[in-house]
């Protein structure tokens, strides 16, 4: 089978903050319960580590990660990944007092003496490194916090966008019900663009997403409904190529009154 697109990867890593799950690595797996589309229609389903990968090469490299590059190495067997690595720390956490804070040092030597890993694949440098780098043991970040609607801290870090229907107008001698298309920045509330169109189509959604970028830049992720437009491919690959999340509500769910609010 081909390789997934940078496209689907984005789709699959959005999924992510929408999945049921107290932690991390609960979500990741939860999404590896789920089948996504590709550009051609076929079913898709990846494993949790596959989507671990993705996910943290985003967070390091950007929308760069997400491009499939041939193998340097090929043949050459490779050290430790990032998820195997959490995997690891999140298996022998069983091994020490409830509670405790084990040191980088103890948890590696447990891995190792319990086979959990090899030190001939990855060193105690790479380990800690590796967990540094990747905030394996930020257990902050893998809390889900209570929130009434959403709390981002800073502008432009998610945009929700939804359609309203609006009053009747004439169009080209039919009468038509107007559609509103609206991004609303969710930590300031500033109303990105606003635009009425004679229909819903991707076309009317492509029109107002670039003129919102022209007014107030890129967000790092853009919340929206399952409505056929916002499920388009034409959408998830523009938000794959200048690196936006698209990130959908759960099945069944709008977006919390994005517009009337």
């Amino acid at each position: 089978m081909k390789s997934a697109s940078p496209y689907l990867k984005m789709q699959v890593i959005g999924a992510i903050e929408n999945a049921p799950g107290k932690s991390r690595r609960e979500r990741i797996l939860n999404v590896a319960k789920l089948v996504f589309l590709d550009e051609e229609g076929q079913k898709r389903q990846f494993t949790w580590r596959t989507i671990s990968t993705w996910y943290y090469r985003y967070k390091s490299t950007g929308i760069t990660g997400m491009m499939t590059k041939e193998r340097k190495d090929k043949g050459v067997p490779r050290s430790c990944s990032p998820e195997e690595v959490l995997e690891a720390i999140n298996e022998v956490k069983a091994f020490f007092k409830p509670g405790s804070r084990p040191s980088k040092a103890a948890m590696y030597r447990m891995c190792i003496e319990r086979g959990i890993l090899q030190a001939e694949r990855i060193a105690y440098n790479t380990f800690s490194r590796t967990i540094k780098t990747f905030d394996l043991l930020d257990e902050s970040r893998d809390q889900n916090p209570r929130r009434l609607a959403f709390a981002m801290e800073y502008a432009n870090d998610l945009w929700q966008a939804d359609t309203m229907f609006g009053p009747y107008v004439n169009h080209n001698g039919k009468k038509v019900q107007a559609k509103l298309i609206a991004f609303i920045d969710d930590a300031s509330r500033v109303l990105c663009h606003g635009q009425f169109f004679p229909d819903e189509k991707i076309d009317s959604l492509m029109e107002a997403l670039r003129n919102a970028f022209y007014k107030r830049g890129i967000p790092r992720q853009l919340y929206v409904d399952n409505g056929s437009i916002y499920c388009s491919a034409e959408l998830t690959l523009v938000c794959a190529r200048v690196g936006c999340i698209l990130r959908h509500t759960p099945v069944r769910d709008g977006v919390c009154s994005v517009i009337e609010n």
